[in-house]
């Protein structure tokens, strides 16, 4: 953990909100919101979704004004609202969801509506990638400023935007969720980015469900629930469990947590196998052997280059392999067909909500019946009070806190949105279901709901294949199946010890099926990624 860039007792505070209130109608979204974040230090902002983390955000970056509390930036008063080049230079958010104009270059995008003009008032194309360039440069920044947005990877995508705010003048950045869609690797370079800034003199707002990275990388943690400030401490001064009772509410002991801990029955050694692949190779994978039993959750992991998640979604017909086969209950699994794969008994919940689980232009009951829409009407045409009812139960059933199936989905928390894929998913009672990062970017309530689900889906006899980067989910998993370059290399059944897997992943763990007395990888893709490490 990196210690602050200034003394506390002697910085005046960069930004400082005081007594925020902000009222939607009767709703209360926020009722006593306080924040205080010092130059040159990486502040967390936690709390579950509702607790009020989001629009304070929308204050502190201009985007509306408090009913009543202050914002100072230096110990000056916020700009005026509708003076949006002053916010720029005090503030900026890179959000889950990209800001980038993904058609454009990376140039284009850093100066978007102020390109430098040459002769005749015309844009100077040169000059601009000359300025982006230095731009990127400046903050250390290694993208070709030539590239086009969309093609860059997620952790490029926000360093870019990081980029653009600070070209305005901002030294206050606000990051929401920036690990979400990224693997460990990518994490641990975001983190050193980060750092990297903190010593040039940016402060960040650092929003995060994953606990463990505010310990990593942050030194002061603000707690909000139920729209209220809770507590504000040095991070290292604040053990996990009373972070975690300040967010929930209540003490969560070592016995009640084992309390929680989901009774898992083993998967009979005669269950029938539901998905069988042999020799499946695509893009990103190859000679894939694996099976998934009635019953049974199997984990995939891996690092962002492994094929994991390629993997999975050639399951669920969004890429079509070049050789070898996949039977769904003795059938063979359809490939490159959605539609197909989801008529042949796939399920999915895909790994980004914003840009493949969710159309926000529709209502819950919308989004989650989609699937369905075929057993809920005939000949074209879907009964009204049949999608309502069926929504109605989804809601309940995933326990998503609505007003109910006809309210906008994008009035959701991101952890009621992601019940709302998974409600989808589920609503076609699949024989396959395949869940893909399913619990990124949502609260610990949340994230406990949604896992619960897909043990009732195992319960049921539903086959899972799990692809995550946590933790927590794989350990829900009966097997754990480890892909490095492609290949599966390891697998890891329940009770699995943290530090085997992570090993596997980095590819230094013991070969699949080998046993006790394995072997680490030391061959070529073992020394690849190692000297991609280094």
């Amino acid at each position: 953990m990196t210690k602050p860039a200034m003394d506390s007792a002697a910085a005046t505070p960069l930004v400082e909100a005081s007594g925020i209130v902000k009222r939607y109608g009767p709703t209360v979204a926020l009722q006593d919101g306080h924040l205080t974040v010092l130059p040159g230090e990486s502040h967390a902002l936690v709390g579950r979704n509702g607790a009020g983390k989001s629009t304070l955000v929308t204050i502190l970056t201009g985007l509306q004004a408090p009913d009543a509390g202050t914002v100072l930036f230096d110990g000056e008063p916020a700009p005026p609202l509708g003076d949006r080049d002053a916010w720029r230079r005090k503030v900026a958010c890179v959000y889950q969801k990209p800001t980038v104009v993904p058609e454009l270059t990376v140039a284009e995008n850093l100066f978007i509506n102020r390109q430098p003009e040459g002769r005749g008032g015309f844009i100077s194309w040169r000059r601009l990638r000359t300025q982006a360039a230095e731009l990127l440069d400046t903050w250390d920044v290694h993208v070709d400023p030539d590239a086009r947005t969309a093609e860059l990877k997620v952790e490029d995508r926000q360093m870019v935007e990081i980029a653009r705010a600070l070209s305005f003048g901002a030294r206050f950045i606000v990051l929401d969720e920036p690990t979400a869609q990224l693997d460990n690797r990518e994490i641990e370079r975001l983190f050193t980015r980060m750092r990297a800034l903190q010593e040039s003199g940016v402060t960040f707002l650092f929003i995060s469900h994953h606990l463990q990275e505010v310990y990593e990388v942050c030194q002061t943690v603000t707690v909000l629930r139920d729209a209220r400030w809770i507590t504000s401490a040095p991070v290292a001064e604040l053990p996990r469990g009373a972070l975690v009772a300040a967010m929930a509410g209540e003490v969560i002991t070592e016995q009640a947590e084992a309390e929680r801990a989901v009774a898992r029955a083993e998967v009979p050694a005669d269950a029938p196998v539901m998905l069988d692949v042999k020799g499946l190779t695509g893009e990103s994978y190859a000679d894939i052997d694996l099976t998934v039993r009635k019953g049974e959750v199997v984990g995939l992991a891996g690092s962002s280059g492994s094929g994991k998640i390629n993997l999975a979604e050639s399951f669920a017909g969004l890429h079509r392999p070049t050789g070898g086969t996949a039977r769904l209950g003795g059938e063979q699994l359809p490939f490159g067909d959605v539609t197909a794969a989801l008529r042949a008994g796939v399920g999915c919940v895909p790994r980004d909500r914003h840009d493949q689980g969710l159309v926000f232009g529709m209502s819950i009951g919308d989004n989650a019946t989609m699937s369905v829409l075929d057993r809920l009407g005939r000949y074209g045409f879907v009964a009204t009070d049949s999608k309502r009812r069926f929504a109605d139960e989804l809601i309940e059933r995933l326990d998503i806190h609505a007003e109910g199936p006809d309210q906008p989905v994008s009035d959701l928390s991101g952890g009621n949105a992601q019940k709302v894929v998974m409600a989808r998913a589920l609503a076609s009672e699949p024989r396959l279901l395949v869940l893909i990062n399913p619990t990124a970017g949502v609260d610990v309530k949340s994230k406990e709901s949604l896992l619960a689900r897909m043990d009732n889906a195992r319960q049921d006899g539903t086959a899972v294949l799990v692809v995550s980067d946590e933790l927590d989910d794989l350990r829900r998993c009966d097997r754990v199946l480890v892909l490095f370059h492609g290949r599966i290399v390891a697998e890891h059944e329940a009770g699995f010890r943290d530090h085997d897997l992570v090993a596997s992943i980095e590819g230094v763990g013991p070969v699949r099926g080998a046993g006790n007395g394995a072997t680490s990888h030391n061959g070529p893709a073992a020394k690849e990624q190692g000297d991609n490490r280094g």
